[in-house]
């Protein structure tokens, strides 16, 4: 399996904070935000070419969960916005 590429990973990172704007309720919006940043930046020192495909193979098993609950939660979005929506 071939490590992939610097382009691949921040089209990873770029589609899975898409992804998260896609959430209606803003406490699971901003969750996903900050998991996705926060395991790039824990990954970012990886090296191992092995370990660098398990992580970007991870990242995108991540980013179809991610979109599929971004479906979920917009059928069964509630109607009340959060008190850090509300302007």
């Amino acid at each position: 399996m071939a490590s992939p590429s610097r382009l691949e990973v921040l089209s990873l990172f770029r589609s899975l904070l898409r992804t998260s704007q896609k959430f209606t309720d803003y406490n699971i919006r901003e969750y996903t935000r900050r998991r996705t940043i926060d395991a790039f930046l824990q990954n970012k020192s990886i090296s191992d070419p092995v370990s660098v495909s398990a992580a970007f193979s991870n990242g995108k098993s991540q980013l179809e969960v991610a979109k599929r609950q971004a479906i979920v939660y917009s059928v069964y979005a509630p109607d009340v916005k959060s008190i850090m929506e509300i302007k």
